[in-house]
């Protein structure tokens, strides 16, 4: 099939198809005219390409785990591994957001602390000067 139909039935855009094969996820044969000829059991691999990018996996691993996967030889204990794996890192990262969540409303906090010590000062007008003949009599 063409690129453009793997793209439709796998629900990946042909950018990403072009992008998975310049990685090296993804070869496909080619036509004598030059047009990319992709077998219906790349369609699969590709669907998991995109599955794992969805729950964040990096391409790097999925490019690890993706001959297992074509050979058939991936198995349930190594993608339990890997999404566990992946859970401890969302973990991370969520752990970081809440960090810096903490400093965000610290620092908006401590702007409107300064805001309210700006408009609670009294602002005492300085006295008037005095005449000239008042200075003397001192």
């Amino acid at each position: 099939m063409r690129i453009s139909e793997l793209a439709r039935r796998s629900d990946v855009t042909v950018h990403a198809l072009r992008h998975y094969e310049r990685l090296g996820l993804l070869q496909p044969a080619r036509t004598a005219s030059g047009y990319r000829d992709y077998p219906e059991s790349m369609r699969r691999e590709v669907v998991f390409i995109a599955m794992s990018r969805r729950i964040g996996f990096s391409l790097h691993a999925i490019g690890e785990l993706l001959p297992s996967y074509r050979a058939g030889r991936l198995s349930i204990a190594t993608m339990t591994d890997a999404l566990e794996e992946r859970v401890v890192a969302l973990d991370g990262q969520i752990a970081e957001l809440q960090a810096l969540r903490a400093q965000v409303l610290e620092h908006a906090s401590w702007l409107r602390a300064q805001e309210r010590r700006q408009h609670s000062v009294i602002k005492v007008p300085k006295p008037w000067p005095k005449p000239a003949a008042q200075k003397e009599q001192r």
